[in-house]
């Protein structure tokens, strides 16, 4: 599960996180509601996140501004929908976040060239946007690499977003010269990576030792579940998933990907029931 949001003006901090646990919110939940929320709803989810209302709406505001948000009414209640582009990327983000599959060095490799006017300078800057969140390293200016088994979701991807006219695509094997381990660190930046990870296990653990010692309501674990799922929705979006073999021994990728599954399992169920608790209370 993923969103990008149109291009639009600079958000603070504050204003991209909200922004970042409403689209989780929709995403988790409005998609099995008909990709429905009303605003009512959402308002009271997020103050179990600790958000007051009038920061929320304001949020949403800015979402539907942003084309990510449709306003719709249902039996008179006013309400939001996720718009088709984000169902879209929604639908492949589940794969890679709740399925994801690690490559392997058969897989081979995915290279993407491409050229764009100057005229069209805006189109360069969402490739290499669109890139950057499919995780490809750029191993020189204008050529950028990615694990083979991406092909079909940058495919997709790139066809969507209008950006396939500019692109070459090849896959491959690499060749020669040098060693291809030595290779990925200048590709990709994996001390940033690595940083990451290591965040996301001191923040979460703790959560996994406090539920698995004594429980949580359900109340208890949405309040621990959306921002969670919120923070980890960007890491496989940094990580291509690249062969264990080509990696840092110890990888903290392995580490932290096995804490998610763990809470995951633990809290997804009961925060579910506490959403859908309010959503029908």
């Amino acid at each position: 599960m993923t969103a990008e949001v149109a291009t639009a003006p600079a958000l603070t901090g504050r204003d991209t996180r909200l922004a970042q646990l409403i689209i989780t919110i929709f995403a988790l939940y409005a998609r099995a509601e008909n990709n429905w929320l009303s605003v009512a709803s959402v308002v009271r989810l997020m103050a179990d996140l600790g958000v007051d209302g009038q920061a929320v709406r304001s949020s949403i505001s800015r979402l539907k501004r942003r084309g990510v948000l449709c306003s719709e009414r249902h039996d008179g209640a006013v309400g939001y929908s996720l718009d088709g582009p984000t169902l879209e990327m929604l639908a492949e983000g589940d794969i890679r976040i709740f399925e994801r599959v690690r490559a392997v060095a058969a897989d081979g490799w995915l290279v993407v060239v491409f050229s764009v006017p100057e005229s069209e300078r805006e189109k360069r800057h969402a490739l290499r946007t669109s890139l950057t969140r499919l995780g490809f390293g750029t191993a020189a200016p204008g050529v950028w690499v990615a694990p083979g088994n991406l092909a079909a979701e940058t495919r997709r991807t790139l066809e969507r977003r209008g950006l396939s006219g500019y692109v070459d695509i090849f896959t491959g094997d690499y060749f020669a010269f040098g060693d291809l381990r030595s290779k990925v660190p200048q590709w990709w930046d994996l001390d940033d990576l690595t940083a990451l990870y290591e965040d996301f296990l001191s923040r979460h653990r703790p959560l996994l030792e406090r539920v698995t010692a004594s429980g949580a309501t359900p109340r208890e674990a949405f309040g621990m579940y959306v921002p969670m799922l919120t923070e980890w929705r960007r890491l496989p979006y940094r990580d291509p998933g690249l062969p264990l073999e080509l990696l840092p021994p110890g990888w903290p990728g392995v580490t932290a990907s096995a804490l998610f599954g763990e809470l995951n399992a633990a809290l997804g169920a009961p925060a579910r029931e506490h959403a859908h608790a309010v959503m029908h209370g």
